[in-house]
């Protein structure tokens, strides 16, 4: 089951896709509706069935009237944080062989010799998949912002004028309401463009959070249910109606270092993590940018990410911010 929340008649709602050119809308949004399912412990499949309305909707429509909103968002826009972790995959079938041979060259270097990213990535491939029942590795963490930092699918990626870079990360996003109690309730998956600037981080990895700071975006569908353990995408970046760059991307459990579980058990293990109605957005991680073909992106550029079992592509323009100075507190 799949489903996009919309603007209607003024208000946010979801609506469960029935084909490429329906929707089907329900009485509310995806996050009252996943309330609801933690509030009386039904599946949310079953809630979602018991709130469907007899109203259908264009869906392309909705695509052409930019009224696509992201799949799951959060009333109050401070209550949704954005967060992700990265090293996490292994790579792609084509540099599989190289990342072979690269740990076995690695296996002939001391640990001080390591690199503090290739040590980081050898911690999650030997722990990062833990028994039942034990704690995995703990993976990188990065925090991108709150509920402002999302834009919605269709709609411009802001770069900031300061920005080295402005370049895709097209990834799976776990999406998460808080329940009353503090338990983390997985809403479903999304495809997501994690958005970082590459030139920063490749400076120097302690400039890896203000790499992060920046603007994303996930949806247009929300995957629910459970996810496949291989799943095959394509990444593309479309300049003046023609196709720039193109390259498939894998991702899923099987193509991973880390469970997903992992991955979940390290962030919701802080207790600020765990606030009693709050939306959770945590990016779990890509192998492959068009940074590292050498790609620079500019304003127009549109960022295309599709996997087949998310239904639409996630697709986004860039838009180049003019500078905003800091206000200097002095001088108030």
């Amino acid at each position: 089951m799949r489903l996009i929340q919309c603007e209607h008649q003024g208000q946010v709602r979801a609506a469960r896709v029935e084909s490429d050119q329906q929707v089907r809308l329900l009485e509310c949004d995806t996050y009252t509706l996943a309330k609801r399912a933690i509030h009386t412990g039904k599946p949310l499949s079953d809630t979602i069935e018991a709130a469907l309305t007899d109203t259908r909707l264009d869906y392309q429509a909705l695509v052409d009237d930019k009224r696509l909103l992201p799949p799951l968002t959060h009333p109050d826009p401070a209550h949704c944080l954005v967060t992700g972790t990265g090293l996490t995959h292994l790579g792609s079938a084509d540099t599989r062989s190289a990342m072979h041979a690269q740990s076995q060259q690695q296996a002939q270097v001391s640990e001080e010799e390591l690199t503090d990213s290739m040590r980081m990535f050898k911690l999650g491939v030997e722990g990062g998949k833990p028994a039942a029942g034990e704690q995995g590795a703990q993976p990188e963490w990065f925090y991108k912002g709150d509920g402002q930092c999302v834009v919605a699918p269709e709609a411009e990626l802001p770069s900031p004028a300061f920005a080295e870079d402005a370049g895709e990360e097209p990834e799976l996003a776990g999406l998460y309401v808080i329940g009353d109690d503090g338990s983390p309730w997985r809403v479903g998956y999304a495809l997501g463009n994690e958005f970082s600037d590459h030139v920063t981080e490749r400076f120097n990895y302690l400039w890896l959070a203000h790499s992060k700071l920046r603007a994303c975006s996930f949806g247009p569908e929300l995957l629910i249910g459970e996810l496949p353990a291989h799943l095959e995408g394509t990444s593309r970046i479309v300049r003046d109606g023609q196709t720039l760059w193109e390259k498939p991307f894998l991702t899923g459990e099987a193509n991973m270092a880390h469970s997903l579980a992992n991955l979940e058990h390290h962030h919701f293990k802080y207790p600020g993590f765990r606030r009693p109605g709050d939306v959770h957005v945590h990016f779990f991680g890509t192998a492959t940018l068009s940074f590292a073909d050498g790609i620079e992106t500019r304003e127009g550029d549109r960022f295309e990410i599709r996997i087949s079992e998310f239904g639409r592509p996630l697709r986004n323009p860039l838009r180049l911010v003019a500078a905003t100075p800091a206000i200097d507190i002095q001088s108030l």
